[in-house]
Order: C-alpha cells, then structure tokens, then sequence
C-alpha cells in the first residue's frame, strides 16, 4: 500500500512538472507568434520581452522551467527575428553576439530568479518549521503527566508536523507508542532518530516519510526527551509524596493504637511488679510472674519502637544532639537483649571515657536495629562484637560472623522494605537498616557496610562529633 502512494505520488510529481514545461514553453511560443505575425518590433524589444517573461517563470516556478523557456527562447529568436529569418543561420557576426548575450542573460536570470526563489522557499520552510517547533515545545510543557505521556509526546508530534505515523519507543518501560492516521506501518520509508538525554539513550523516534531535515528531527527528538524526563520527574515526585502521606498516615494510626496499647500495658506491668514484690508467692509461682514482667516490659519497648520507627520514616523527627558516653549507649542497648542472645556471645570493645554528640533515643534505636540484624543473621553459639573507636568522630561497629551479604545487595539492603535472597526465609520488615541510615544521615554521618565470607558482616556508623539537629 505504501509503495503504491509512493509511486502515485511521484507520477503526479513527474505530470505537474511537465505541465509547467508545456505551459513555459507555449509561452514563449504565443509570444513568438505575436510579434512575428501581429505586432512587429525590433529585435532588441523581442529579447528584452523574452527576458521579462522568463524571469516571471523562474520566480513564479522554478530554474529547470525557466532554462527550458530561455533555451526555446534563444531558438525562435534565431529563427524569426535575427536575418536571415526562417533559418538558425546568423549572417551578421554582430548577431552572434547579441544572440550569446541574449542567452547568458537569459539563463543567468532565470538562474539568479529560480534561486532566490528557492532561497525563499527555504527561508518559508525554515520559518514554518520553528513555529512548529515552538508549538510542539508547548504543548508538551502544557500536556499532563500520567501513564500515558509517551502516546500523548507521539501525537503532538503527528499532529503538529502533520505526519502519517510517528512511533516514540520509551526505553524505561520497552514500550513502542503509535500515532498518525497510519497504523503500525512497515519499517520500510520510516526514519529513526536516537533520544538521548545527557548523552544517555532513553528512547528512540520514527517517522514515516515526514520529509523533514535531520535538524528538526535532531530538535523533535530532543523535545520528546525533555517531555519524557518532565514526566518521570512529576511521577517520582508524586510517589515521594504518596509515600510520605502513607507514613505519616502509618505514624499517626499507630500512634492512636500505641496509646491504647500502653494504657493496658502500663496496668499489667504495675500488676505484676506488685507480685513479683508480695511474698505471697512461691518459686515457681514467683519466675513465671518475672517472666510476665520483663515480656511487658519488652513488648512495651517494642511499642515505643515501632512507633518512632514510622515517624522516622516520614520524617517526623528531630535530633536533640547532646554529649553522652558511648558506653553507657551500649550497655543500655544491650541489656534488653539478654533473653534473646540464644547462645551467642557478645563482645564489647569500647574505650574508656569515650563520648559521642548526638540523640541518645535515637542512637540506642539504631544500634538495638544493628544488633537484632545481626542476631537474626547469625549462626547459633557465634559471637557478635559491639566496638567504637573516636578521632574526628565515633564509630560503632556491629559485626558478626553470619553469612556474608552479596556484593550486588550491599548497595539495596539499606532500602526500605528491601529483602535479600538468603532473608526471606527470616522474619523482618526490610525497615530496621533503613531506619539506621536515617538517623545516621540526620546526624550527619553515614551507614556503611563491610561483608564478605572470610570476614563476616560488619555495619558501620559513624557520627561527627557535632551532630546537625
């Protein structure tokens, strides 16, 4: 189908072209016949004539319609009106002259004429082609954002340059969007440009026998990579603020449901405290309230956590930095994790005297989320090692022997909600690191890790000595 319009097309090309031709040509022949047979002249106003009406032809058509009338023009000059007439025999030498001047004149004029002319058209399709640019710039700054934005990018360009088929590939999603009056055509006449933006592919532009410069191609294709961009722009942004309204959300349900919890909670621990004190109670009587006791006391905690986990999360805090001992930090860390040490060993290294700026609540939440990783990841009976070093600031580390953390994971685990291969199977929300990072960058320090099979698992963090509030 496509072959035939190009063939229809190029036919009616050829059949105007000749159309011209003829009517150039009979110009020049009902000129010749008027002053050769009604209106007698010399043949100096003839030539000038001749010249006049080739110009009009050159500026009104074109250089190959007017050569053709200079070159008709140039034979019928010879043949009636330079002596002898009726022959293409010049008897004068001086004719000879003015007929190769008459001819030069001719065809240079029609040269000069037919290319101002085309400089013309040129400057007309140059002028065009910015508008439509400009307006296709418009319309896709104005265009609204959404799932469908490359299909709308392919149809402002169709519509704009008036083109049969334009197909825009998106990269990100391998998605191909169509548009024009000519559905999914053939590869064939379809010209391809890159998108890129900042020397990056990101998709890539087709277009059906647009007949456009590689320029406004080159343009179109840069437009439709800023219309792209804007968009993934506006989409990441409307995630970052769906996802904040769901924490805060999170936060603020969680929050009520804390209150309730702890009212119960609070009574319950009062409860059992009184019974642990009576002296009621026998032996056995007496562990298992203990036990009662120290399992409010953790689930009370675990309360408080999950609530100022969520508000960290949606940013819904701040660092009340002040100067306390680091290993007054650990040991509070450490103490409610006595029952579920499960036959590990924890080792403490911590220098004597040495003080960190920062959040005490938030540093403890950190650490305790550093080591209740490391005890979910590490094998029964293995060591875990809590140590801290200063200089122009703290380090705790955390590490265990556990297995080691792919190297292709390492940059993810701090992810929220993130889940390595070898974690599924292990209880956890993909929060705890997440959270540790937040806190590490509120304080201005950072979160690294350190993890390979001869060495274990290592998390680092590190806190300037003044902490940003």
């Amino acid at each position: 189908m496509e072959k035939r319009r190009t063939l229809m097309r190029l036919m009616h090309s050829r059949a105007r072209l000749t159309a011209r031709l003829g009517t150039s040509l009979g110009a020049i022949g009902l000129l010749t016949a008027g002053y050769s047979t009604v209106v007698h002249v010399n043949p100096t106003t003839v030539a000038l004539t001749y010249v006049v009406v080739i110009l009009l032809i050159a500026t009104g058509w074109g250089i190959a319609e007017a050569t053709a009338a200079s070159i008709a023009a140039v034979l019928c000059f010879n043949f009636f009106f330079l002596p002898p007439v009726g022959t293409f025999t010049i008897a004068d030498p001086e004719n000879w002259v003015a007929l190769v001047a008459f001819l030069l004149t001719a065809i240079v004029a029609s040269q000069m004429s037919g290319r101002a002319r085309q400089r013309h058209i040129e400057v007309l399709a140059r002028q065009r082609d910015l508008e439509r640019l400009y307006a296709l710039s418009r319309a896709l700054l104005l265009s609204d954002s959404g799932a469908s934005v490359p299909g709308t990018i392919a149809r402002h360009i169709a519509e704009t340059f008036e083109l049969r088929a334009v197909a825009l590939h998106d990269q990100r999603t391998d998605r191909v969007w169509w548009a024009g009056p000519v559905e999914t055509p053939a590869g064939e006449g379809m010209l391809r440009v890159a998108i890129e933006l900042g020397g990056v592919p990101i998709g890539s532009l087709s277009i059906l026998d647009g007949g456009l410069s590689d320029t406004v191609l080159r343009s179109i294709a840069n437009l439709a990579a800023i219309g792209l961009e804007r968009a993934r722009g506006e989409e990441a942004a409307t995630r970052a603020e769906a996802a904040r309204q769901s924490s805060e959300l999170r936060a603020t349900i969680l929050d009520a449901l804390a209150h309730d919890f702890k009212t119960p909670l609070t009574s319950m621990k009062a409860a059992a405290g009184d019974l642990v004190t009576g002296a009621a109670l026998g032996a056995r009587e007496r562990e298992l309230t203990m036990i009662i006791h120290e399992d409010l006391e953790r689930f009370q905690a675990l309360v408080s956590d999950a609530v100022q986990m969520l508000r960290i999360d949606a940013g819904d805090f701040a660092v009340h930095a002040d100067r306390h001992r680091v290993d007054e930090i650990v040991q509070a860390t450490l103490r409610p994790l006595a029952q579920r040490l499960d036959g590990h060993r924890l080792v403490t290294r911590i220098p004597d005297g040495l003080t960190v700026d920062g959040d005490r609540e938030l540093l403890t939440l950190a650490l305790r989320q550093l080591l209740d990783n490391a005890l979910k990841y590490s094998p029964p009976n293995s060591s875990i090692e809590v140590s801290a070093d200063g200089g122009a600031g703290v380090r705790l580390v955390v590490h265990n022997s556990g297995s080691a953390i792919p190297a292709a994971e390492q940059p993810r685990v701090v992810e929220r909600f993130f889940r390595g291969a070898g974690a599924r199977k292990i209880p956890g929300t993909g929060m705890g690191l997440a959270i540790v990072q937040q806190i590490a960058r509120a304080h201005g320090g950072a979160l690294t890790i350190d993890s390979s099979e001869e060495t274990g698992t290592a998390f680092t963090l590190s806190i300037p000595r003044e902490a940003h509030a």
